[in-house]
């Protein structure tokens, strides 16, 4: 173990199993970029998952809907090369896992091959679901699933809003993790859930759970790299704590090499060759 209390080896599918057994809470963050991913693998986290978040914060789409197979496989490769001990989680873009099994058995498939990642992530619930994760993992790929507000669903739902908040979504929710238990997956993530539900869910399977807006009861936590870092400053929801300014230091230090150039302060002889 390093100082930090992350495992100085390469973290595994039996690292997340071990961390339940002895109730030790799970680190993950989601970033896009080799800096941003070695930052994160120096910091001590225990996985790196490339969201298709990747359209809001570093495409700028409204959603995750329009992020393609081929883009997430590019971000998952600049990810891969800043990474020397975390595991790297992949999230499956819209439309590559819901038509067919087949389709989720041959994309999958392409994103382990072509990235090396150590597992993929498949939101949403109900049967399909089930299925695909059923025949992902008899490939022998690592399955995390997605349960509460999934984002690729935000034009049903009706934007990012808090999930299962009566007692028959919250049992079905319940229902919904014993099945991706069931059909093999390894961990789920439960964003934007109510704490007490969260805590059912996570009571109610022996896989890790991992929290974004779940509340404290969660096996783990996952947060946006820029988001927790303040570089995405504009996005400031209830359930993120911001652990550094770093868009206003940004903004200061690029007033300041800005002021330099127009000023002839920069570059300075002890920068000349």
């Amino acid at each position: 173990m390093s100082s930090h209390g992350a495992p100085t080896r390469a973290v595994t599918v039996r690292d997340f199993a071990a961390a339940r057994g002895r109730a030790q809470r799970l680190v993950l963050v989601s970033t896009y970029d080799t800096l941003m991913a070695r930052l994160a693998d120096d910091g001590g986290v225990d996985a790196v998952l490339v969201g298709d978040s990747l359209g809001n914060v570093v495409a700028g789409y409204e959603s995750t809907l329009p992020v393609t197979l081929d883009q997430m496989i590019y971000h998952t490769g600049c990810v891969k090369r800043g990474l020397t001990r975390a595991m790297l989680i992949v999230d499956m873009p819209f439309l590559t896992y819901q038509i067919s099994v087949e389709d989720a058995m041959r994309n999958c498939g392409r994103v382990i091959q072509e990235t090396c990642a150590g597992a993929v992530k498949l939101e949403g619930r109900g049967e399909p679901i089930e299925q695909a994760v059923r025949a992902v993992t008899a490939l022998g790929i690592p399955v995390m699933g997605h349960l509460g507000f999934t984002p690729q669903a935000v034009l049903q739902l009706g934007g990012a809003r808090v999930q299962a908040r009566d007692p028959v979504a919250a049992q079905r929710m319940i229902d919904d993790a014993r099945r991706l238990e069931d059909a093999g997956a390894f961990s789920i993530v439960l964003e934007l859930v109510p704490a007490e539900v969260a805590e059912r869910v996570t009571a109610a399977v022996t896989i890790p759970t991992i929290g974004i807006g779940a509340g404290a009861g969660c096996d783990g936590q996952v947060l946006v790299l820029h988001d927790l870092l303040g570089l995405n400053d504009g996005f400031a929801p209830k359930f993120l704590k911001r652990y550094a300014e770093l868009g206003e230091m940004a903004r200061s230090a690029i007033r300041a090499y800005a002021a330099d150039v127009r000023g002839g302060q920069y570059p300075a002889a002890e920068h000349g060759f």
